[in-house]
């Protein structure tokens, strides 16, 4: 079987302790991707939506999701967040890239915070804009970077995995 850290060596399910691991400073970063019509995103940035500011009530969905991690996924420590930034982009017609990165001071990392930060901000722009675009998608989302802790720097650029 695989080593996988939630789980014991009788297969089952536990919480990884982390009681012996060092205090490093940890950030990780994620995106994911919207896609949507383009008259969807001239709404958006147009601030043409009853339910107000998509992009900054996302932001704020994206923020709270990450503080609640560890409640949302059930392995997931809680974490003392130092810091959390969503920022967005819009490379072409139709699409914004969502990231976010995520700071601590803590045993383990926030690999999971920051992605659970750009989950959670994709599908409240979904949530917002469901009633102009049904057919919105959302894709991409991965880790992009990690550092801190027993494993050090990880890059998604420079990963073959």
């Amino acid at each position: 079987m695989p080593d996988f850290s939630h789980l014991n060596e009788d297969g089952e399910v536990r919480m990884v302790d982390v009681g012996e691991k060092g205090v490093t400073r940890r950030i990780a970063t994620a995106e994911g991707c919207v896609l949507m019509r383009e008259e969807t995103l001239r709404m958006i940035t147009e601030g043409n939506f009853q339910k107000g500011n998509v992009l900054e009530v996302a932001r704020i969905a994206g923020i709270q999701a990450a503080k609640q991690t560890f409640s949302l996924i059930p392995l997931c420590h809680q974490l003392p967040l130092d810091g959390i930034g969503l920022d967005f982009s819009f490379p072409s017609a139709g699409q914004i890239v969502v990231r976010s990165s995520v700071s601590t001071s803590a045993r383990t990392g926030v690999e999971m915070e920051a992605l659970t930060a750009v989950s959670i901000t994709c599908l409240t722009i979904y949530d917002m804009c469901k009633s102009a675009d049904k057919g919105m998608q959302i894709s991409g989302i991965r880790l992009l970077t990690k550092s801190g802790g027993r494993s050090g720097e990880w890059n998604a650029a420079e990963s073959h995995s």
